[in-house]
């Protein structure tokens, strides 16, 4: 855990909070009703995802990087799912889900974003040293 505290407190419990919302919604949709084997595997990624955002809650200068493939996953699923239509029967939930995935992603971009601000500013002092 040692970068977290150069993270600041506030985007770890932001991490957890993105590996607890995946880890909730990969359970949902894997032990639904009568979940389809698609349904099953979108549920096992999305459960995986999870596993990295709390990975990266541990140490999120160290495990920034994979943050990416979150931010793309989640606006490429928003994409997807809006494109695709909402259907009357989940709108509501499924329309939440997705409000969600954009704050988390739009979380992600603006971490690394402000990140490579500090890292570039670290670097640069390391070397005139």
């Amino acid at each position: 855990m040692s970068g977290s505290n150069d993270a600041g407190r506030g985007w770890v419990w932001f991490f957890w909070s993105a590996a607890i919302f995946n880890f909730a919604i990969g359970a949902a949709a894997m032990l639904g009703p009568t979940p389809t084997v698609d349904t099953r595997l979108v549920a096992v990624l999305v459960f995986a995802f999870g596993i990295i955002y709390a990975v990266t809650a541990r140490d999120p200068n160290r495990y920034a990087s994979v943050l990416w493939a979150g931010v793309f996953g989640k606006v490429a699923v928003v994409a997807l799912m809006v494109a695709a239509g909402l259907d009357d029967e989940s709108y509501g939930t499924t329309a939440i889900v997705l409000a969600l995935d954009l704050l988390f992603a739009f979380g992600f971009l603006i971490f690394l974003l402000t990140r490579s601000d500090v890292e570039d500013a670290a670097s640069a002092s390391i070397t005139q040293e």
